[in-house]
């Protein structure tokens, strides 16, 4: 493949509003050893987007200044060392930054097929949320067949993928929404009961519902006060997943509760991990998920796409909170 010397890509000119978003010209990236160049189709847009717009989330050594963190293409160049992939395949990846532009590099053990089935807007859905869903969920949370879990924001795109893997994998999922058409949605892709919480309180809805139980699982994007209102809710052996903090990093917690119900609190971040590390998630995506995209039981759930050159209409979307599933910009 014959490869240009620039491309177009969307730069954070400085911290600010979704303004600061502006196409530049860069360099083609080349792949070093261990990676392949992307010639990107699509991109999503995620929550760490906008926390990097506003200057609250530099990326990690070594990783592009560029905004984009998955990406949905061709491979157009591989390597040294890459022998898995070859030029003209169709990949999906998650990228440490750099998926707003024309190409991206990639390091092959974070790249995945295209699921049979999906095209390339579909496909650039898919790393971020669900190799984040998968680590926390079952990894880290070890969710089992027929236990239950509260997942809140239910309706963004960490929790439409949440939802899909919960029923898939046999356990029963509530969810929160913040209104109604959100609260049918979550139902209609499988979650047993969605409690819009600015008209309800989960806690005491949670604690209806199962008969003052609670759950074994919480995902929670939340955080700040929702910190002590989750530990009320986790069963004795119960697991408190944290994997963002849109409410604030801090909050009370009863140290009481977490000791006498053998609690465990824990949580991750996806971009500073090692490649090996994001290497051994996709290959459980691999083995246990892409099957289930491939024989059409679950999917992503896009909302809206946008033109590359109008990432800034994206971001003001996703500020809003007003969109169900994922938000994609198309590259092509």
């Amino acid at each position: 493949m014959r490869l240009p010397t620039t491309m177009t890509a969307i730069e954070i000119t400085e911290s600010g509003g979704p303004e600061v978003l502006q196409p530049v010209e860069r360099p083609v990236p080349e792949p070093g050893s261990g990676e392949i160049l992307i010639a990107v189709a699509a991109a999503g847009v995620n929550r760490p987007d906008v926390v990097q717009r506003l200057g609250l989330y530099p990326p990690p050594p070594g990783a592009s200044d560029l905004p984009g963190l998955e990406v949905a293409g061709e491979v157009a160049a591989v390597g040294e060392a890459v022998t898995e992939w070859k030029e003209g395949d169709r990949v999906c990846a998650l990228v440490s930054g750099g998926g707003y532009a024309q190409y991206a590099t990639a390091p092959a053990a974070q790249v995945l097929r295209v699921p049979a089935g999906l095209d390339s807007i579909q496909a650039a859905g898919i790393p971020e949320t669900f190799f984040t869903v998968w680590t926390n969920m079952f990894d880290r949370g070890h969710l089992a067949a027929g236990e239950s879990i509260l997942i809140h924001g239910g309706s963004s795109g960490i929790g439409t993928t949440a939802i899909q893997l919960a029923r898939e994998f046999g356990a029963t999922a509530y969810v929160t929404v913040g209104n109604a058409e959100k609260a049918r949605f979550c139902e209609e892709l499988g979650a047993v009961k969605a409690i819009n919480y600015r008209e309800q309180d989960f806690v005491e809805e949670i604690k209806s519902i199962t008969d003052g139980a609670g759950v074994d699982v919480i995902l929670d994007i939340v955080g700040g006060d929702y910190l002590p209102r989750n530990i009320r809710l986790l069963r004795v052996e119960g697991r408190l997943l944290q994997v963002s903090l849109m409410g604030g990093s801090k909050g009370e917690l009863d140290l009481g509760r977490v000791m006498r119900n053998r609690l465990t609190v824990t949580g991750s971040t996806l971009r500073p991990r090692s490649v090996a590390q994001k290497g051994e998630i996709a290959a459980s995506l691999r083995e246990r998920v892409w099957p289930l995209f491939e024989a059409g039981k679950i999917g992503p759930v896009i909302h809206q796409t946008f033109p590359l050159a109008e990432a800034s209409r994206a971001h003001e979307l996703m500020e809003t909170s007003a969109h169900i599933g994922k938000i994609i910009l198309s590259v092509e």
